[in-house]
């Protein structure tokens, strides 16, 4: 953690710690309390000739959009922090005093102060972040069809290929895919085979493994993984292997792009790591064998990690007040319309090279943001970039039509960093809170993910129409994000987060039940969806919910902690599917198990917006003091 505080012409000004900031590497403010009247509690202009004091927090994370719970300091001099609360189009607001905050979304800073906490330069800009998410999605997704299921059987020799594939299947008794008639099929001729009243002789049982096959040319897959390398019978599994590294890749950025993204700034590593994205995807359409394709979807799934971190933490940093929550989930908004577009790439292309191709382009394009997207004006800030972040503030005070006072250059000094005592993994267990909430958010990561993505990437299990299972998963999202989004801060998020859990446990169940009966077909698909529907608003929940209940020196640790947990459910689900081939039911009743398993460890959770705030300001004090002194 890193304080660093401006000079004040006021040694008794009273300087409030930073409350609990969004899960990022967001900087916080607080300007000196003397720029407040004490006797009104009213705002001094900006342009007030006092030299502004400030208490600098820096602190950084893999993940969540979230903010924390409020710090209401109480200083002797009745100061109250200057800052807007959540703001119109141009970020205005009247300033509100921390006692009546009820959400540390509120926070604000003289970034805020400057630009607004979100006007039409902050919608402009999430926006175009926001759209980063779209090949991320067309990466961790396209398995879904590139590596689907096709019906095969063993490959006729050539000489046979004259032979009806259904007259071939009976006569070799390949009917079981894997495994033929031993026969020395060189000694019969098409003419003979194809003669209805022609058999083997029915003495002969032996059977030998197929060295080669044939796939289904109307299945409207297209060409996929397993007809590329023939990853059928003992080679099936290796289509998860693939899906594997994929999601090792992305558990392994996960714990480096925080870091990374602190150290070179959030636009360096967005746009290095969306150019080695576009180079990786498109290089996947010319991989000519398994391994190589391996290979570059590790590297693939360690970049795309990336950019949806520095995206995000991007995101919420252009933003203020209550504002960083909400662009915190405003970018999740094209996952699920991703879905919906990749599934009609897929129906249209059925192929996976030809559909590799059209989902690795976007990115080329977005590449070319760099000119138009700024660098985090908090982040420069933090670095002593001045020049830098009077260049940003200038261009988006314009935008958002907000005049700039003439003290700017006093207003932005450069923080000055004290000795920096970094918060460890054992800080989490240093109390019974902290304790009780680690292995809490643990388990509950690792289960939101199991889930989340178990029925994400096995829709190609669930029987149906591959391509609108797709469709419709996507479309589902859409409302249980904007969902999320309006009632969370309307009401706790403890019960609202469990809850959802114990639905997605409902249908689930519900659909595990219908499982293997053709005839119940729709009513699984409608329970599967209810059980996407549910789960969404509860992975749109999880790192706001995270963050808060964090103290903001240890919230970078702790939410790494938890994508440790989140990386190793990714690594697992693509094995979920095999679980069908063993019995119809275990899919969806293991899902069940993991929903309720969720929910009910919620319950052991403190809820923030109502019962938690004073406790959390306290916890946070003591780890602050701990890592200070």
């Amino acid at each position: 953690m890193v304080k660093s505080k401006l000079a004040s012409n006021d040694p008794s000004a009273t300087q409030p710690t930073a409350g609990s900031e969004p899960d990022t590497a967001a900087m916080h403010i607080t300007l000196n309390p003397s720029a407040t009247s004490p006797a009104t509690g009213n705002r001094k202009p900006l342009t007030s000739p006092s030299k502004p004091t400030a208490v600098f927090t820096e602190h950084s994370s893999n993940g969540g959009g979230g903010s924390g719970s409020n710090n209401n300091n109480n200083s002797s001099n009745n100061s109250k922090p200057i800052g807007k609360g959540g703001g119109g189009d141009d970020g205005g607001g009247s300033a509100k005093s921390p006692s009546r905050r009820k959400n540390s979304d509120e926070e604000n800073d003289v970034i805020g102060d400057l630009i607004g906490d979100y006007g039409k330069w902050q919608f402009v800009m999430t926006f175009l972040l926001s759209l980063f998410q779209v090949p991320n999605t067309f990466h961790i997704y396209s398995p879904t069809f590139q590596a689907a299921d096709k019906s095969f059987w063993c490959r006729r020799p050539t000489h046979l290929n004259n032979v009806t594939i259904d007259r071939w299947r009976n006569v070799s008794s390949s009917q079981e895919n894997c495994r033929m008639l031993n026969y020395d099929w060189s000694t019969l001729t098409s003419a003979q085979v194809s003669m209805e009243n022609f058999s083997l002789p029915k003495n002969l049982t032996d059977t030998v493994a197929c060295s080669a096959w044939e796939f289904n040319p109307y299945d409207k897959l297209g060409n996929t993984w397993s007809s590329e390398w023939d990853l059928v019978c003992d080679k099936e599994y290796l289509k998860n292997v693939a899906e594997m590294f994929f999601l090792a890749g992305v558990a392994t950025g996960g714990i480096t792009s925080g870091v990374l993204s602190d150290k070179f700034g959030r636009k360096m590593m967005l746009f290095i790591s969306a150019v080695l994205q576009s180079i990786f995807g498109l290089a996947l359409y010319f991989a000519d064998s398994f391994e190589f394709y391996l290979v570059l979807r590790a590297l693939l799934g360690i970049v795309s990690v990336s950019v949806t971190y520095a995206g995000l933490i991007l995101a919420i940093e252009y933003v203020d007040g209550k504002w960083r929550t909400i662009a915190g989930m405003y970018n999740l908004f094209p996952l699920p319309v991703s879905y919906i577009m990749i599934s009609g790439i897929a129906y249209l292309t059925q192929d996976y090279r030809n559909l590799q191709l059209c989902i690795g382009l976007p990115g080329v394009f977005l590449c070319l943001l760099w000119f138009v997207l700024p660098e985090s004006p908090r982040w420069l800030l933090c670095k002593g970039r001045i020049a830098e972040v009077k260049d940003v503030v200038r261009k988006a005070a314009a935008f958002n039509n907000r005049p700039l006072p003439d003290n700017l250059d006093k207003l932005l000094k450069p923080p000055v960093d004290e000795e920096e005592t970094a918060a460890g993994v054992c800080e989490l267990f240093r109390s019974k809170y902290l304790r009780l909430v680690t292995f809490c958010f643990l388990c509950v990561w690792f289960s939101m993910n199991l889930i989340y993505y178990g029925l994400v990437l096995n829709m190609n299990s669930f029987g149906g129409n591959i391509y609108l299972n797709s469709a419709l998963a996507g479309l589902v999202e859409i409302p249980a994000i904007a969902l999320a989004m309006y009632i969370i801060n309307r009401t706790g998020k403890k019960w609202l987060f469990c809850a959802t859990f114990f639905a997605a446990a409902l249908a689930c169940l519900c659909a595990a039940i219908v499982e293997g009966k053709p005839e119940f077909l729709v009513m699984k698909i409608t329970f599967v969806m209810i059980g996407k529907f549910t789960i969404s608003a509860g992975n749109t929940i999880m790192p706001v919910y995270t963050a808060e209940l964090y103290p903001t020196a240890i919230r970078n640790v702790g939410v790494g902690a938890c994508n440790l947990a989140a990386g190793f459910a990714l690594v697992l689900t693509p094995y979920l599917s095999m679980l069908t081939k063993i019995e119809d039911h275990l899919l969806m009743t293991l899902l069940t198990a993991w929903c309720i398993f969720g929910g009910v460890v919620i319950i052991f959770l403190p809820e923030t917006m109502q019962h938690h705030e004073h406790e959390e300001r306290d916890e946070e004090k003591e780890i602050d003091t701990q890592l200070t002194v």
